[in-house]
């Protein structure tokens, strides 16, 4: 089996690693191939991938290479873990709508419209090139914005699928937290990417006890302390939001504080040089401590249990991905992509049926989901007004002076990024 990841260069990259030494049996790897066109950060990352390789007896191949298309030819998957413009447009993203009174964040309100419009038009090229290379590979993107990329692949006829790290972080959570193994909790998982609820939290699978009340009433400090929320959001709500959903319920208190200190691109900038650092290190065989600050916590185990569904070895049949919502929430068009638990296989996710949404979360979705429509179509397309469009529909915007201002600036810190601009 031959794997290929697109940005491998990322300072992410050795947890990956990690995860598919460990889990070899789960997906035995034959050939691995990092792909990135920074050839410096490149060299560093693929020493230490080989060295976790050998240090765990792993006997698959890693190779690196900054040639796209040969990096991908004859791959079973092909992992996309980009970031356009780096740091430095990150860091963007978090600031210039900070001057509006809006949430700087890179995956949601104009930050997040900013990265959709960087990504997507260098995600559709990679794909196409896989496509002509071997239309049969999957693609599995962990690319933000996961659920408009993947859309953007859906709707272009590519063979792919979403994956975000939030589930698979909460599982292992609230398994700690009930002293069970990982593979024993179920999460009822709903929403959009970094939109989403657990609604439950049942043991043994779908149909088991659903045990989130107890979970909230003995671990609801630790889980809001963990969401940076305010316990009482988490009792009010009787569910657990995604961390995300901070954004929306105390927004106003997040911009002041974001105001306040650093970027977390920033701070991610001089964790990233400190790891690459240590990567060039020829006695370092394991991924350093450092490397779980930097974010994307359990990220490999995830993609390992995808790749192995899709692949057909084993791997996880039930999984929480982002796909296309079929019918799943009612309230949406067939063609929107949900994050949900889903049963995946060779043909791809299928969801699970998910119970009927109190209005306060399909409300939310249904505005969302409207939104990455015109971020989407911004995106493919290009032009002020749609961008515009998409930044007023947005509830974390949602005003037109707030939205003009915001469009300008947006152009203005993206113009090398945008073939239309």
């Amino acid at each position: 089996m031959k794997l290929a990841v697109v940005g491998g260069g990322s300072t992410y990259t050795p947890e990956l690693i990690d995860g598919f030494a460990r889990l070899r049996d789960t997906l035995p790897i034959e050939e691995l191939v990092l792909v990135d066109p920074a050839a410096d950060r490149l060299e560093l990352v693929g020493g230490l991938a080989r060295r976790i390789f050998a240090k765990q007896d792993h006997a698959g191949k890693i190779t690196t290479t900054t040639d796209l298309d040969a990096g991908v030819a004859d791959a079973d998957a092909v992992l996309l873990q980009l970031r356009v413009g780096g740091q430095a447009a990150r860091n963007q993203d978090e600031t210039w709508p900070l001057e509006c009174g809006c949430v700087g964040q890179e995956t949601t309100g104009a930050g997040g419209l900013a990265k959709a419009l960087r990504t997507v038009p260098v995600v559709l090229d990679i794909a196409e090139r896989v496509r002509r290379t071997n239309p049969d590979a999957w693609i599995i993107d962990f690319t933000n914005p996961v659920g408009i990329v993947t859309r953007a692949l859906l709707q272009a006829g590519h063979k792919a699928v979403g994956l975000c790290n939030v589930a698979i972080g909460f599982q292992r959570k609230f398994a700690r937290l009930l002293e069970v193994e990982p593979g024993q909790v179920h999460l009822d998982h709903v929403g959009l990417n970094h939109l989403t609820w657990e609604l439950g939290v049942r043991l043994g699978g779908p149909d088991g006890e659903n045990v989130l009340p107890k979970l909230l009433a003995e671990h609801g400090d630790t889980i809001a302390d963990d969401l940076r929320m305010d316990r009482r959001i988490v009792d009010r709500l009787g569910v657990v939001p995604s961390y995300y959903l901070r954004y929306f319920y105390a927004h106003d208190e997040v911009v002041r504080e974001l105001g306040t200190k650093p970027s977390r691109a920033a701070e991610v900038a001089a964790m990233e040089k400190e790891l690459l650092a240590m990567y060039g290190d020829p006695t370092l065989d394991e991924k350093p401590e450092l490397l779980a600050k930097r974010g994307g916590a359990f990220y490999s185990e995830a993609a390992v249990d995808l790749a192995a569904s899709l692949l057909g070895n084993g791997g996880s049949a039930v999984q929480v991905v982002n796909t296309y919502n079929k019918g799943t929430l009612p309230f949406l068009p067939d063609d929107a992509v949900i994050e949900v638990q889903a049963r995946v296989g060779h043909d791809g996710a299928t969801p699970l049926a998910v119970p009927a949404l109190d209005p306060l979360y399909a409300g939310l979705i249904a505005n969302v989901t409207a939104y990455e429509d015109l971020a989407l179509e911004a995106a493919l397309r290009g032009g002020r007004d749609r961008v515009f469009k998409a930044l007023l529909a947005h509830p974390l915007i949602g005003q037109f002076d707030y939205a003009e201002g915001l469009t300008d600036r947006l152009i203005a810190h993206n113009r090398e990024h945008l073939a239309w601009a």
